[in-house]
Parts: C-alpha cells; structure tokens; sequence
C-alpha cells in the first residue's frame, strides 16, 4: 500500500517580490511539520525561492494583479511543492547552461540550473508555467 498523505497545503500569493517572505514561512511550517533536518530545509529553500521568483519575475512580469499559487504535499515519503504562475510558460528544455564559458558572466539564467542541482525531482508542465520540485524525505 502507498504511502499518501493528501493534506495537502497551499499559500496564494500577488506577484511581489516582498511576499517571498510569506513563502519562506510557509517553507518553515512544512518543514518542521514534516521534521526535515537543517540541511536539507536549505535545498529546500533556495530551491523554492527559486521557483517562486522566476514565476514572479519571468511568469507573470511582476504583475502584482497576478497570483502564484504555492502547493506542498508529501507522497511516498516525498515532500513535494508545486509552483504555479499565471503566464504564459517558456521552453524549460531548451535553457543556456549557466556554467558553460559563454554564460558564466551573465546575472540570468541560474535559477532552474539551481532547482535541478538542490531538488531529488523537477517536474514542469506542458507549458512550462507551473514546476513541482520534490524532496525525498527518506534522504534527509
């Protein structure tokens, strides 16, 4: 039998930068509900942060008329967030390599480089406007 917990939670947030801070708390919640240890909380942190920025920043174009809709739930010993904006995606498989000579200089382009190194999994949807980064609890 799996193991599925379907208490699932969620924050809704405007497209602001300064509601990052909402994020962080609702990341801290999750993660001492779920006893996840110190170092692993910060790949969980800066990965989510991440995801929450770029779908501020890049997903709805810092429209604060627009929402982002953050989703934790654990599956099989996984904790999982979703990020959700309301734009209209991008090609997440076809993204310059931040670490290559020609890109090293450049501010951009290191956010989804990070989620992939930080999370065990990260999922995109068709479009490309909603991820899912999951966390092996059994890891941590």
């Amino acid at each position: 039998m799996e193991n599925i917990d379907v208490r699932a939670k969620e924050i809704k947030i405007a497209s602001k930068a300064e509601n990052i801070r909402l994020v962080e708390k609702f990341i801290d919640g999750m993660c001492e509900e779920h006893k996840v240890n110190q170092d692993f909380y910060g790949n969980i942190l800066i990965a989510l942060t991440e995801a929450v920025n770029n779908a501020i920043l890049h997903g709805n174009g810092n429209d604060p008329a627009k929402n982002i809709v953050v989703t934790c739930f654990v599956k099989d010993n996984k904790l999982a967030f979703s990020v959700q904006d309301q734009g209209k995606g991008f090609d997440y498989n076809n993204l310059p390599d931040p670490t290559s000579p020609d890109n090293i200089e450049k501010p951009n382009g290191r956010g989804v480089f990070l989620m992939r190194n930080l999370a065990d999994e990260v999922k995109f949807n068709d479009t490309g406007s909603k991820v899912e980064l999951i966390f092996h609890l059994s890891a941590n």
